[in-house]
């Protein structure tokens, strides 16, 4: 982790011993808060794992979520984890389980499964994958992830 990655970690202590740290991920924290309308901490790190906050399909070069293609947006959402998990030292490959939350489209299971089997590399970490019936904005997916520090 770099150092201005380093200056963006609030660690915060709950009991004697733990830690947690949260952390501001650019420019995922500003585009969260602009949906949001709410101060943003997409990652937080306690005890060796990482847990990224849900991340909608922003636009990569403009923050804004716009109807696009599914496995479009599928795509800008496992690029955004990534980002998120790399920002606190951990990466896809370190992912224990990733939570899926989709609109009812009966084609989105398997285009998005086909997304995660790329971004996994086949080596595809424990799923849920829940349709929920709309989203507050014109998006289809959304996706939030466990994974454990990288130690090496």
């Amino acid at each position: 982790m770099n150092a201005a990655m380093r200056g963006m970690l609030r660690p915060t202590e709950l009991h004697e011993g733990t830690m947690i740290k949260r952390l501001r991920v650019e420019p995922i924290s500003d585009y969260l808060e602009r949906f949001r309308k709410a101060k943003s901490f997409p990652v937080s790190v306690a005890n060796g794992f990482v847990y990224v906050s849900g991340l909608p399909p922003f636009d990569p070069e403009t923050g804004e979520i716009s109807r696009v293609a599914f496995e479009q947006q599928a795509e800008r959402v496992m690029a955004q984890l990534k980002l998120c998990l790399e920002a606190a030292g951990s990466s896809l490959g370190h992912v224990l389980k990733c939570n899926v939350y989709c609109t009812p489209e009966p084609s989105h299971f398997a285009k998005f499964n086909a997304v995660y089997d790329r971004a996994f590399a086949g080596e595809n970490p424990a799923r849920i994958f829940v349709q929920v019936p709309s989203w507050p904005g014109p998006f289809d997916v959304e996706i939030d992830c466990v994974a454990v520090v990288d130690d090496d």
